[in-house]
């Protein structure tokens, strides 16, 4: 059962799985992770509120691919995206036109440029129309470094393997996970849009945005490292507010939901190491969809990360 970690430093807070500089007004969210008792959630990538610069994780992802790794990640995003087909397929059935979940899976697959036969397969195994594996979704919730609270969202044919996999990493940094909702209290499950920025004016982006429920207009990156345009809106204006921008003549990259933290801590110096350290270890993980937190690393600090 889940206790709340604690580390060799001081609880405090942080922003993980992509952080975004807030265009105009932002929303808060806070960020949690669990253990055995872990329940089951959806995936999708998280947003860090109110900061003047683009936080933690956007920063880190930019660094990691400055830093190479590319054929691993683009491994690792495929196996995702295909998880994410096949479980859509199961629950909602194989016809996209039918099947909204499907529908977004398929948009990431192909942002990703995931092979049509890859694509197909994952389709028909997931709706039972070949034979493939029956994967589960899970959260999971800890604190890191700093008091930084981490959401793991994951895939998994087999809880007995992952959640042991998710603690161990914990485990070895001298960390805990949490119990159930005692991290995902501070984050808000909301729906979210990424637009190509290029060419695409803000303030027109934000307009149309409005005009169909969104929130609040951000600058992120996507999985590849692209800054992007991120439109936040409640779970329910989601296929309206994705509609209304396509037809405002906007490119979407990828839409679906996602958890934002409702405050950011900073980070910095051994926190800022060690935290980092374990997120890239949970992003490791084979089960692993997105990891979420809410911390904040300047950039000069980053700069210092990125250069050791």
């Amino acid at each position: 059962m889940g206790v709340s970690l604690s580390t060799a430093c001081e609880p405090a807070y942080g922003a993980v799985a992509r952080t975004r500089t807030p265009c105009h007004h932002s929303n808060p969210s806070d960020t949690t992770l669990q253990d055995d008792d872990a329940q089951p959630t959806r995936s999708q990538a998280a947003s860090s509120p109110e900061s003047s610069a683009m936080a933690g994780h956007s920063k880190w992802a930019n660094i990691k691919q400055r830093k190479g790794a590319q054929d691993k990640r683009r491994s690792k995003l495929f196996s995702k995206v295909v998880k994410d087909i096949m479980v859509a397929a199961r629950l909602g059935g194989p016809d996209p036109d039918a099947n909204a979940r499907l529908r977004l899976a398929i948009v990431k697959a192909k942002a990703v440029s995931l092979p049509k036969d890859t694509l197909s397969r994952a389709i028909k195994k997931g709706a039972g129309l070949l034979d493939g594996e029956n994967f589960d979704e899970v959260m999971y919730e800890g604190y890191g470094p700093g008091g930084v609270a981490l959401l793991i969202e994951c895939l998994t044919d087999n809880r007995n393997r992952t959640a042991p996999e998710v603690r161990s990493v914990f485990g070895k940094r001298g960390l805990s996970m949490a119990a159930s909702g005692a991290a995902a209290h501070s984050f808000r499950h909301v729906g979210h849009v990424l637009l190509e920025k290029e060419g695409a004016d803000e303030l027109e982006v934000l307009e149309v945005a409005m005009e169909q429920g969104g929130e609040d207009l951000q600058e992120t990156t996507d999985d590849q490292g692209e800054v992007v345009f991120q439109a936040i809106c409640e779970i329910t204006d989601l296929e309206s507010m994705r509609e209304g921008l396509e037809a405002g003549g906007f490119t979407v990259k990828e839409y679906g939901l996602t958890w934002l933290p409702s405050v950011q801590i900073p980070v910095e110096g051994s926190d800022a190491e060690k935290l980092l350290d374990l997120i890239e270890a949970l992003e490791d993980l084979d089960d692993t969809q997105n990891v979420y937190a809410n911390f904040e690393i300047s950039d000069a600090e980053m700069e210092r990360l990125a250069s050791s």
